[in-house]
C-alpha cells in the first residue's frame, strides 16, 4: 500500500476538524470533495456560502457534509477578534485592528479556530507564501513546548524505488530556514527524525547532505555540515545521524561501501536533511517532477498546533494528502 494510503487509512480511524481558508481556489474546492468522499477528515471552509456552493456547482465539486464559515456572520467572530487583540494588544495589535484582520485574513482566522479549539488544525498555502501561512501560525499559535526552531520538511513518495523507506523519505527543510547554521541544521535533523518515525512508522536514518563525504572537499559549506553532525551527536545522542555525505553515498548501498565504510547511515538513509534551502527546495522538485514522486507538504514541526503550509504549484490531490497527513498529526498531538 502506499504511503499516502497508510496515512489516510490513519486519519479515518480518528477522524479530526482541518480548516481550508483558501475557498476562492478552484484546487481546494475539488480536494474538499476528494476529502469528504475518502472520509479523512471533517472540513471547514471559510468564505461567503453561496459563492462557494456556486463555484464547486461549476467544477462539479460535491460538498455535502463540509462546513462553511463565513467570517461576516460567524457568530465567534467577536470572541475570535477579542482573543485575537489579547493576544497581540502587546505588540499593538487594537480591537478594531483585529476584527479588520480576521475579515481580511482567512488564515488568520482559521488560525483562531484552531487556536480555540474549533478546529484540529490548519491547511493553506495554495495561493498564498509560505510567510502567510507561518506567521499567524507564529503569533497565534506559538511554537510547540520545548521547540527551539520551527522547520519545513517533506514527505517524498517515490514510485519503483528501492532506496529509503520503500521509496519513502523525509526532506527538510525545503520550504522554511534559508541558510540553517550547524546548531540549526542539528535542531532540524532531530525534528525530521522524530516526524518520520510518527509518520512513516520506520526508524530514521538520518544523513546531513553535502558535495562532500567525509572529508572528501575542503569548504566552509562542507565545514558547517561537519559541525552540524558533531553536535547532532553530542545534543542528541540516540539520534541515528552521520554526515557530511554527498546524496549518492546516503542512499546507495554499493556507493556507501566506498565512500563511507563504517557509517550505519550511509547507504540506507531516509531521512535527507539539506544544507541549505537552495539545495532542499531544487532537490524535491526534481525529484518530484523527474522520479515523477508524491511530494506532500512543506508541512511544519514546532508549532503547537497543526498547520501545513502548501506550494503554490500544489495539485488537487496533494491538498487531500496534506490534509490527511495533518489530521494524522492531530490525532498525535
Amino acid at each position: 500500500m502506499a504511503f499516502i494510503d497508510l496515512m489516510k487509512e490513519k486519519a479515518r480511524k480518528d477522524v479530526k476538524t482541518i480548516v481550508l481558508p483558501e475557498s476562492n481556489d478552484e484546487r481546494t474546492l475539488t480536494a474538499a470533495a476528494q476529502v469528504m468522499k475518502e472520509k479523512t477528515a471533517n472540513l471547514i471552509l471559510l468564505g461567503n456560502e453561496e459563492k462557494i456552493m456556486a463555484d464547486a456547482k461549476a467544477l462539479g465539486a460535491d460538498l455535502t457534509g463540509v462546513a462553511i464559515v463565513d467570517p461576516e456572520t460567524d457568530p465567534k467572530f467577536e470572541h475570535y477578534a477579542e482573543t485575537l487583540f489579547h493576544l497581540r494588544e502587546k505588540k499593538g495589535m487594537t480591537l478594531e485592528k483585529a476584527r479588520e484582520t480576521l475579515k481580511a485574513d482567512y488564515i488568520t482566522y482559521g488560525v483562531m479556530m484552531v487556536k480555540e479549539n474549533d478546529a484540529d488544525g490548519l491547511v493553506a498555502g495554495a495561493c498564498h507564501a509560505t510567510a502567510d501561512t507561518l506567521r499567524p501560525a507564529l503569533q497565534i499559535l506559538k511554537t510547540a513546548p520545548g521547540t527551539e526552531l520551527v522547520s519545513g520538511f517533506f514527505i517524498m513518495d517515490v514510485p519503483n524505488c528501492e532506496f529509503g523507506a520503500n521509496g519513502t523519505f523525509l526532506f527538510a527543510d525545503c520550504g522554511l530556514n534559508q541558510d540553517p547554521t550547524s546548531e540549526e541544521l542539528a535542531v532540524i535533523a532531530d525534528s525530521s527524525a522524530k516526524s518520520f518515525k510518527a509518520l512513516v512508522g520506520e526508524e530514521p536514518a538520518v544523513a546531513m547532505l553535502s558535495h562532500s563525504t567525509m572529508g572528501s572537499a575542503k569548504h566552509a559549506l562542507v565545514d558547517k555540515v561537519v559541525e552540524a553532525v558533531k553536535i547532532a551527536h553530542e545534543k542528541y545522542p540516540e539520534l541515528n545521524v552521520d554526515g557530511e555525505l554527498q546524496l549518492d553515498a546516503a542512499i546507495v548501498p554499493s556507493v556507501a561501501a566506498s565512500k563511507a565504510k563504517g557509517s550505519k547511515v550511509a547507504g540506507h538513509a531516509n531521512v535527507l536533511i539539506f544544507p541549505n534551502l537552495d539545495c532542499g527546495n531544487i532537490g524535491y522538485k526534481l525529484v518530484q517532477r523527474l522520479a515523477k514522486a508524491e511530494a506532500y507538504g512543506p508541512m511544519l514541526q514546532g508549532i503547537a498546533r497543526p498547520v501545513n503550509d502548501l506550494s503554490r504549484g500544489c495539485s488537487a490531490a496533494d491538498i487531500v494528502g496534506v490534509v490527511a497527513l495533518t489530521a494524522v498529526q492531530a490525532q498525535m498531538a
